[in-house]
């Protein structure tokens, strides 16, 4: 029976180019990620995924406070008149939020909205704590669930109920607002490509795709394998547009009042979908080692035979001091062993038998490449240590490589439908600001304005939609 329920976690998973999103589907179900609830669109996260989620959680911390960044808590019900104050931005969530209308069996004086994000709560609070220039900045982040109805869900890109980071931040000046709004785009920007191995493209929102009630929305984007964009981390500029509703004011240095300029930033549990698609394959997830929990899995080879299991610990103990590692010692078969650490992505196999400790030596296998190699028992950590940092750019290489073959350039209108359509992935071209050529391609090749990069091009003098002199070089493709 249990041999049974084994074979059933290592059967094929969907190949990812029959179907690809029955492929992630199977990925995060069969290695254990999610599972699905009796709340429609509400997701439980395993301990595998949620094991990621805290590797993903501790070293965007350790980066946020490095820049100064102090975490708080604010409630997760929000009432209904402070987020009214605010027009544009209640308009951009009205359609997404969850009301309480009971107390208990009392219906309530107020309803209560389910926080689908802070911006409202944190000025709310600002408008007391914040009085004077020596109170500034205020730069704190939280760690919280959101709540957003949703209407099609799919697992960590796309719940009702997600875990996120969101910072909210108070400043003096429009330019100090503007200059931690970048700081922290490039904390994401970093943390993705150095932690996640997920290259980005960073730049700025379009005004039809900013975040309702900003000045500015900028964003990194990243290609997924199926050659979709996700958009994988936003920071806000607010300027003092949320300050003069609320009425946050503070008296400067020279005893004058003024509004203060605020930002806000986030990152969600989307990241995990994002892991998944940009590294994953037809053998189910790849982990990159920073983010794997655990990085080494030591697979004992006829291990009822004397001394097998002991040397497969001693070999744990060792490893220990460099790596995140595991024993499977379970009583599957090695194949059943083997095709269930692939499916979990785990970055290096090490396996050890009878004939292996008599020769002193062992097998290594790498998850990203399937490369195997011999190892001999005393060089075993720092191979392993090595084999780890080499994964982890090799990863970030291959997928910096699949976004540059996937990344075109279209010169009109025809050109843009046919690349979206026959070449799945980013298309540069040519805008000229007007949000009806936005609204245009979006109807006709259901494809958006992912961003407008830092690093701009002079692709051509003229739009690629309606040919009027062009502004801006702009990322279109079709995400998540």
């Amino acid at each position: 029976m249990a041999d049974k329920d084994n074979r059933k976690k290592v059967e094929a998973i969907t190949s990812m180019e029959v179907d690809f999103a029955q492929w992630y589907t199977d990925v995060v179900k069969k290695a254990e990620l999610i599972d699905y609830t009796s709340v429609k669109g509400c997701m439980v996260i395993k301990p595998a995924g949620y094991a990621i989620w805290e590797l993903i959680q501790s070293q965007l911390d350790q980066r946020f406070k490095e820049t100064g960044v102090e975490n708080v808590y604010l409630p997760m019900f929000i009432p209904e008149s402070l987020l009214q104050k605010e027009k544009d931005h209640v308009e951009g969530f009205a359609p997404e939020v969850a009301w309480v209308t009971y107390g208990g069996l009392n219906p309530l004086q107020e309803r209560l909205c389910v926080r689908p994000t802070s911006e409202t709560l944190f000025c709310d609070f600002y408008k007391n704590d914040i009085q004077s220039y020596r109170d500034l900045p205020k730069v704190y982040n939280q760690w919280c669930s959101v709540v957003r109805w949703e209407k099609e869900t799919r697992p960590f890109l796309r719940s009702r109920e997600f875990l996120w980071q969101e910072g909210h931040t108070a400043h003096a000046s429009a330019e100090e607002a503007e200059e931690r709004t970048i700081q922290m785009l490039n904390v994401y920007a970093q943390f993705c490509e150095e932690v996640l191995a997920m290259p980005v493209i960073k730049g700025r929102k379009t005004d039809k795709e900013k975040f309702a009630g900003a000045e500015a929305t900028y964003t990194i984007e990243a290609l997924m394998h199926d050659g979709k964009a996700l958009q994988s981390g936003t920071s806000h500029n607010f300027g003092d547009g949320f300050a003069k509703a609320f009425g946050i004011q503070f008296t400067d240095k020279d005893n004058t009042l003024k509004y203060v300029h605020q930002t806000s930033w986030g990152m969600t549990t989307r990241l995990i979908g994002a892991i998944i698609m940009v590294h994953g394959d037809n053998n189910g997830l790849v982990l990159p080692p920073k983010v794997a929990p655990v990085q080494i899995m030591i697979i004992p080879i006829m291990q009822k035979k004397e001394g097998v299991l002991e040397k497969a610990e001693e070999l744990r103990k060792r490893l220990a001091k460099v790596a995140r590692v595991k024993v499977d010692d379970s009583d599957k078969s090695p194949g059943w062993k083997f095709a269930e650490q692939e499916m979990r992505g785990i970055p290096l196999r090490v396996e050890i038998g009878p004939k292996d400790i008599e020769a002193g030596k062992c097998v290594i296998c790498r998850r990203d490449n399937g490369e195997k190699l011999e190892v001999a028992l005393e060089e075993l950590e720092d191979t392993a240590e090595r084999l780890l940092v080499q994964i982890q750019k090799d990863m970030f290489e291959r997928a910096k490589a699949h976004r540059e073959a996937s990344t075109s350039v279209a010169m009109n209108l025809e050109e843009l439908g046919q690349l979206l359509d026959t070449k799945p992935g980013f298309v540069k071209a040519m805008w000229c600001g007007e949000q009806a050529c936005e609204d245009r391609i979006k109807e006709q090749f259901a494809a958006t304005s992912r961003c407008m990069p830092f690093e701009q091009e002079q692709l051509s003098d003229t739009c690629v939609c309606c040919g009027k002199p062009a502004k801006k070089m702009v990322y279109w493709g079709r995400a998540y």
